[in-house]
């Protein structure tokens, strides 16, 4: 599947521009970036207000409902058969966030860029700092849920009646439960592999070339059906983009990932001494 797309590839001003820069550590950075200076014609998608629904229970980053990103698309000016590019600050997780739900959404030709914003800037790509205005329109996402692993799907996985493996992006010391600065409780999901989401990257850009693909192969094959999840379903973003990018055919994001995993008091979790 073709996911990213390098700025030599990238027809200016026939895509639609999405900009998704965020900061877990300052929640309004993005949106001051922006301001700052935009590829021109792009709209800002903040991670928390409009690819999260913040007040739902379902973990940390909650999936949206339909009808909200319904509205994100429709205010957005996209269409399904638009050429999309997402862009963040370059090797962050928000762009495959936002690339991800498009393309669960149904628009097929959604991408993310190679590139980060400065390195658009600095390729001559046109930067403004309006707000353009957007003619709405009316499309009708076509959702794809085969890309989709509900809780449902985790926990037939993990009782055996799903034969998927189930891939932890996180670091290995939070995999294994020998530490944990955000959630209540440490591990994993029972059952899970682990591909810390940092390996994709390589001088603060993701890494297409062959060695992610030979890391990856080694952990899981491209036959098996994959749940990829992480802490709240953000860093697991990027993992699942770059198995599609690397020819894994059956992949799905398990959104709400381990805080929603432990949302419930009685979920099995594994801890592991093993390096």
């Amino acid at each position: 599947m073709d996911v990213f797309k390098s700025i030599e590839e990238i027809d200016y001003g026939k895509v639609k521009w999405v900009d998704t820069r965020f900061s877990l550590n300052d929640r309004e950075e993005g949106k001051r970036k922006f301001a700052k200076g935009h590829v021109a014609g792009a709209v800002y998608w903040d991670l928390e207000e409009d690819l999260s629904d913040m007040t739902k229970k379902a973990g940390r980053h909650p999936l949206p409902d339909k009808e909200k990103l319904t509205a994100l698309f429709r205010k957005s000016g996209l269409s399904l058969n638009d050429d999309i590019i997402v862009y963040d600050d370059g090797g962050s997780p928000f762009a495959a966030r936002a690339w991800w739900l498009l393309r669960y959404a149904g628009f097929q030709n959604a991408f993310i860029a190679i590139e980060g914003f400065e390195q658009l800037k600095a390729s001559g790509v046109p930067i403004s700092t309006e707000n353009e205005i957007i003619p709405p329109t009316e499309v009708v996402p076509v959702w794809n849920e085969t890309i989709h692993a509900p809780r449902s799907f985790i926990e037939e996985t993990v009782a055996g009646k799903k034969g998927a493996i189930l891939l932890d992006a996180r670091s290995a010391e939070r995999y294994r439960g020998v530490v944990e600065p955000i959630d209540r409780v440490a591990g994993h999901i029972p059952g899970a592999l682990n591909f810390d989401w940092e390996q994709l990257k390589l001088n603060g850009s993701f890494n297409l070339g062959s060695e992610v693909k030979d890391q990856l192969e080694k952990t899981v094959s491209k036959s098996e059906d994959i749940a990829v999840y992480c802490g709240s379903g953000v860093t697991a973003a990027p993992l699942y983009a770059l198995l599609k990018h690397n020819g894994y055919e059956h992949v799905k994001l398990y959104v709400g990932s381990f805080s929603d995993w432990i949302s419930k008091a009685d979920a099995p979790v594994e801890k592991t001494n093993e390096l």
